[in-house]
């Protein structure tokens, strides 16, 4: 029935170019039909296909559910997001970071080029009046077409916004489609390594305070990998693509990635094992200092500029107290094509809480393991690619993973049964007795005029049980309460709900006593 409904308007859809081509001929076409005769048999199939698809049923009947890869998030969630969010801005902005905003999509040919093998993750859109556009795959290469277009030079920005990407995602570990980035970069022509360092500071300040668990920070540069690769005979043009192969480390044993490197990349065996001997190395200053004086690495400019570099990182992060959790590792390479010196990577080591209880549903027996939670590095060409004479702007910048940290603190919530309040309502005024609702309204305008996050039940005459058990629900700390006597005496009865202590305060001074009592809560 339905796939002959469907025939039929796709008959009425094929006749319409007909009607029109008519209507803009004389009234009876060569073959004698006329327009209205077409418009009289369009009708009847058209009542046609409405009978046929409108069956005893009568609906059309599809799956209500949220696209792959994406979620929605109820308010309990969302009041663990935003505490999230509110901690990572707050850091930002104690480094003295202002804010932009770009398009959600943009130019197909700004985003070309610029993410090396994972160009095949971008979601295209179709043709839309002559303009080829994608979805913003990250918030870096936005950042600087900004910086290119409008002549920017020197800006410490950050930008909290939802990007997409066309992956596999496994929603379980924090990988989804649609999700949000946090960026702070710092652009403008500074002495090295100083913003590298407060970048890598930001990052072990966000993590600490979120209190995530143990982490670590990995940092290497470009230049030494470039050079590591020149040194162990890897041939120019295959760079980019075995420092893509490099960068599957932390979710492969090297056995596979050398396999990789030499079945689908065509490298050597013998570059492939001097490569493996490299990126097993891990460690701090010291290791920067050995890696001066190897024999292999020293023959390479490259590599000793990235080295020396290094170093004075190291002497910078000392300083701002975080070298605790910061590793130069050699197998660190991420992916991007558009890093030029130091990279870094921040992933959690203790990671793993209870499945939630929907995992659980579903059979799934992993715990929250997110691996990667922050990474970013420096880019000194990119902006240069948008400027019409090749004008650079060195940037760097760290990007926060917030979906998968909010996957730890939500399953860790949830495991923990932690209450989570969803609003951020003070008081809730009451009524003790009937037929007061005019004196709620009153006062809980007053206390909305005076800045105090109030609320009341919408009912003329609720139960004063029923009320204070609103409270107890939803987390609400006072309550206002109205009665006969109270309004007699020009005073109200404030209620804490915890302790359910009551005191009386008269109404002109029932403003500041609740702020008071809010304050040192």
């Amino acid at each position: 029935m339905t796939m002959l409904a469907l025939s039929f308007a796709r008959v009425c859809s094929g006749l319409a170019p007909f009607r029109t081509a008519l209507r803009l001929q004389p009234l009876r076409s060569a073959s004698g039909i006329t327009v209205a005769q077409i418009d009289e048999e369009v009708a009847k199939l058209l009542e046609l296909k409405a009978r046929l698809g409108g069956g005893d049923d009568g609906k059309h009947q599809f799956v209500l559910k949220t696209p792959k890869g994406t979620r929605d998030y109820n308010p309990k969630q969302m009041a663990i997001r935003e505490r999230v969010f509110n901690t990572i801005t707050r850091c930002f902005k104690r480094h003295g970071a202002e804010t932009i905003d770009t398009p959600v999509f943009e130019l197909k040919e700004t985003l070309t080029g610029k993410y090396g093998e994972d160009s095949k993750l971008i979601y295209d859109l179709k043709d839309q009046g002559g303009e080829l556009l994608s979805l913003r795959y990250d918030l870096t290469v936005p950042f600087a077409r900004y910086l290119a277009m409008n002549k920017i030079t020197n800006i410490k920005r950050y930008h909290i916004a939802k990007v997409y990407r066309r992956d596999n995602p496994a929603m379980t570990r924090g990988r989804y489609r649609e999700f949000y980035q946090c960026d702070f970069d710092i652009a403008g022509q500074y002495d090295a390594m100083i913003p590298d360092a407060e970048c890598l500071k930001i990052v072990h300040e966000i993590l600490s305070e979120l209190e995530l668990g143990d982490f670590r920070i990995k940092v290497n540069d470009r230049r030494i990998l470039d050079g590591m690769f020149a040194v162990c005979g890897v041939p120019d043009d295959k760079f980019r693509t075995i420092c893509s192969t490099v960068d599957k480390l932390d979710k492969l044993p090297w056995q596979e990635v050398r396999k990789e490197m030499v079945d689908e990349k065509g490298l050597s065996e013998e570059a492939a094992d001097q490569i493996g001997e490299y990126v097993s190395l891990h460690g701090g200053m010291d290791l920067a200092e050995r890696l001066l004086q190897d024999p292999r690495m020293s023959q390479s400019k490259q590599a000793c500029a990235g080295l020396s570099d290094i170093k004075l990182l190291f002497s910078y992060l000392q300083l701002f107290q975080v070298t605790d959790k910061v590793v130069f590792d050699l197998s660190l390479a991420r992916g991007l094509d558009y890093y030029t010196g130091v990279i870094y990577e921040a992933v959690l080591t203790q990671a793993g809480v209870a499945p939630a209880s929907n995992d659980a549903q579903n059979g799934s027996e992993e715990s929250v393991s997110v691996g990667s939670v922050a990474g970013g590095g420096r880019y000194d060409g990119l902006v240069g690619m948008f400027d019409p004479k090749n004008r650079k702007v060195p940037c760097v910048g760290v990007s926060i993973g917030i979906e998968r940290i909010f996957s730890i603190m939500e399953q860790r919530a949830e495991a923990a049964a932690e209450k989570v309040r969803t609003t951020e309502v003070q008081v809730l005024v009451a009524s003790a007795q009937k037929n007061l609702l005019e004196e709620r309204l009153r006062l809980v305008t007053e206390l909305w005029n005076a800045g105090i996050k109030a609320e009341v039940m919408y009912k003329k005459n609720p139960k004063l049980l029923s009320q204070l058990q609103l409270c107890e629900e939803t987390g609400i700390p006072l309550v206002a309460i109205l009665g006969e006597q109270e309004l007699k005496d020009g005073v109200v009865k404030l209620r804490v709900v915890a302790s359910r202590e009551e005191v009386d305060v008269s109404r002109s001074d029932l403003i500041t006593e609740i702020k008071r009592r809010t304050s040192e809560a």
